[in-house]
């Protein structure tokens, strides 16, 4: 009978702590510095889920036909991210551009109709440094 685990050398130990990489979260005090710097820049701030994943979702709706994109708990000035996406997010004479709806639902949360958004929206906040 052949036993089913590999040899002890290349068996991972799970216990061990992983060794810290660039894609790393920042620890408490590091993501204070972050947020207040994000802060001075923008008047408004993304903040990421628990996973460590912008809060960009896809809403489909209509039987296929409608998408939403949604941003979820924008904290600050909601109205000043909305115009500054509808702004820049495309060319101003793209086809994209044209079809672009952007709504402010609530408080916290921002709509955007009119594509298949989603991959651009969290590109461009990434860039933006969220």
């Amino acid at each position: 009978m052949k036993h089913l685990l590999p040899p002890s050398g290349s068996v991972r130990a799970y216990s061990r702590a992983l060794q810290p990489s660039q894609h790393a979260l920042p620890t408490p005090g590091q993501g204070v510095m972050l947020n207040s710097a994000l802060a001075l820049r923008h008047s408004y701030f993304v903040r990421r889920n628990s996973r460590g994943s912008l809060p960009v979702y896809t809403d489909v709706r209509n039987g296929g036909t409608r998408y939403h994109v949604q941003i979820r708990n924008v904290e600050g000035r909601i109205n000043a991210l909305a115009a500054e996406l509808k702004q820049s997010l495309f060319n101003g004479d793209s086809p994209q551009a044209s079809r672009l709806v952007v709504k402010v639902q609530g408080q916290r949360h921002i709509t955007l109709t009119g594509g298949r958004f989603k991959r651009d929206v969290a590109k461009w906040l990434t860039e933006k440094g969220f």
